[in-house]
């Protein structure tokens, strides 16, 4: 059993002059339909959600409520990029950028930034990657439930638009009823076709 996440970070980072401190994590690096999504989380100190952690160790109605949390309690952003940029830039950078475009959007400035992983995006204020940070860090176990839901929320939207595929339930992912929809009717194009095995296979093309 891991430490619980904690707000150690984030205070370090408050008491040596930063004014607001974002965590920041994404969801959707590995479907192979959809866009991926970061958030970006300034937590309220004195107001912060019990029971935060990361995204992946809670269910689906745990994180629906923290979410409805967060959102009332913190100040929030989160951003997209797309299947389509994803094949342009890469995965890896196309997270880098919907990370960026998380904390631009954000309604108050972030002084510092704590990232989940290895990289920090690039953002003009200054940070630090966490490696498992969304299972140490409060604020960015809240930036990986509101990456989740927005991302899961807009996969039930996009469901409905693309109904053969049953991402509603799969979230992009590439379960074997996934899979076998796109032998069936190929892709569609919120598939990103640079992942295996869209990229390797003319099974999959249309």
């Amino acid at each position: 059993m891991g430490t619980a996440a904690d707000f150690s970070r984030e205070q370090r980072a408050l008491e040596t002059g930063a004014g607001f401190v974002a965590g920041i994590d994404e969801a959707g690096r590995g479907p192979l339909a959809g866009p991926v999504v970061a958030a970006a989380v300034i937590l309220d100190p004195e107001r912060i959600p019990d029971g935060l952690a990361d995204s992946k160790a809670l269910s689906a109605a745990r994180r629906e409520a923290l979410f409805d949390e967060i959102l009332k309690t913190a100040t929030v952003c989160a951003a997209g990029t797309s299947a389509s940029v994803i094949d342009k830039i890469n995965i890896r950078q196309a997270t880098l950028l919907a990370m960026r475009r998380a904390i631009a959007g954000l309604a108050r400035p972030a002084d510092y930034i704590l990232v989940d992983g290895r990289d920090l995006p690039g953002s003009p204020c200054p940070g630090e990657a966490v490696v498992d940070g969304d299972a140490l860090c409060l604020s960015i176990a809240a930036a990986s439930i509101v990456a989740k839901v927005t991302r899961d929320r807009m996969m039930d939207r996009l469901a409905s638009a693309h109904p053969d595929y049953g991402f509603e339930r799969n979230r992009g992912y590439g379960t074997a009823q996934h899979l076998d929809a796109l032998k069936r009717v190929g892709p569609c194009p919120i598939h990103r076709m640079t992942f295996r095995p869209l990229s390797q296979s003319d099974l999959f093309t249309s």
